[in-house]
């Protein structure tokens, strides 16, 4: 890094895993990302201080015991599915358990797709320069037959992560091979925390109109409710696992959804297309989930009913394309 150019992209050895850093002198922020697990970003860290809940020394220890932390994506579909089994184009496709890479529920529902955790990913572009820093990876899903076997859909999948003006960019590209379009369904599930205050003293803004109603397993029921939640609502007393629709857009297209505690605030600002937000907030916890997603929970099977008709597909031969912003404040 030069004495004129404040960003910086490097690729590191700790505890023996390959992990890529871009910071930001000027600002005091650097990311860190892991793309052989997941490609996730484990550390958004602000003068000093992770925004992200990593419950762990390293990534090291995350490979030998994973659990969802940091910035996972959640892919080919993201929260539950109501059994093994999905419609897309008309067709019902079975799951294969016997695969051993599916995730499951509380209630041994599908969740989260094939991806959480995967090595299968490879750096394209690591770069920096006077205005940013980025890192680029790549999941080639059609050179895998078992994941394939789960999701006959031959993509690509590209997430770029870039630190710019004080804001860590996530952006991903996914690129349809497949001969016939490919439902979209995709979404993150970053975990973020706060230092200058307890759970109980955080406030949560949530900008939508609407929250989904959830049958006993978590699936929309297709019925809605406005948003009941206050502007902002203290977590104080309050535990959150919601699904919200008609997100409110500022004149930029972006949907802002925060929380804070004294001074502290993490903002995640979602593109237009991810039309779907999920808020979790367990009691007991020390995070707070704001995760962007392209559709609502369960969709394929809920489009296939009638239920969902706002369902993406990418055409074959055409890509997806969206981005979601993380803005650290008053740190």
């Amino acid at each position: 890094m030069s004495s004129h150019n404040p960003y910086a992209a490097n690729c590191l050895t700790v505890d023996g895993v390959e992990v890529f850093s871009l910071e930001d002198a000027r600002r005091g922020i650097e990311v860190r990302v892991v793309p052989s697990i997941g490609n996730m970003a484990y550390r958004i860290e602000v003068r000093g201080r992770n925004i992200l809940w990593f419950p762990y020394s390293s990534p090291a220890e995350l490979r030998e015991k994973p659990v969802l932390c940091g910035v996972p994506l959640l892919a080919p579909w993201a929260n539950r599915m109501d059994g093994d089994a999905y419609w897309a184009g008309g067709r019902r496709y079975v799951l294969n358990p016997g695969l051993d890479n599916l995730r499951r529920d509380g209630d041994g529902k599908p969740i989260h797709g094939l991806l959480n955790f995967s090595p299968l990913w490879s750096v394209v572009a690591l770069a920096a320069d006077s205005d940013s820093a980025s890192l680029t990876s790549q999941l080639e899903f059609w050179k895998h037959p078992a994941l394939m076997a789960q999701f006959p859909f031959a993509h690509t999948i590209r997430m770029t992560y870039r630190l710019a003006a004080g804001s860590v960019e996530v952006e991903t590209v996914v690129e349809n091979h497949a001969l016939e379009a490919m439902p979209m369904a995709i979404g993150f599930h970053p975990f973020f925390r706060l230092d200058d205050a307890g759970r109980d003293q955080w406030r949560v803004h949530v900008a939508a109109r609407e929250r989904l109603l959830l049958d006993a397993a978590m699936i929309p029921t297709g019925r809605s409710e406005a948003n009941p939640f206050a502007d902002p609502q203290p977590l104080a007393g309050t535990e959150l696992d919601d699904v919200f629709g008609s997100l409110v857009r500022d004149a930029d297209g972006m949907a802002r959804f925060w929380f804070e505690g004294v001074r502290e605030r993490v903002t995640v600002a979602y593109g237009p297309r991810y039309s779907t937000a999920v808020v979790f907030a367990p009691k007991g916890r020390d995070f707070l989930c704001l995760e962007p997603m392209s559709a609502i929970t369960n969709a394929f099977n809920l489009a296939h009913a009638g239920m969902f008709p706002g369902l993406e597909t990418i055409p074959p031969g055409g890509e997806w394309r969206e981005s979601f912003g993380i803005v650290p404040s008053g740190f």
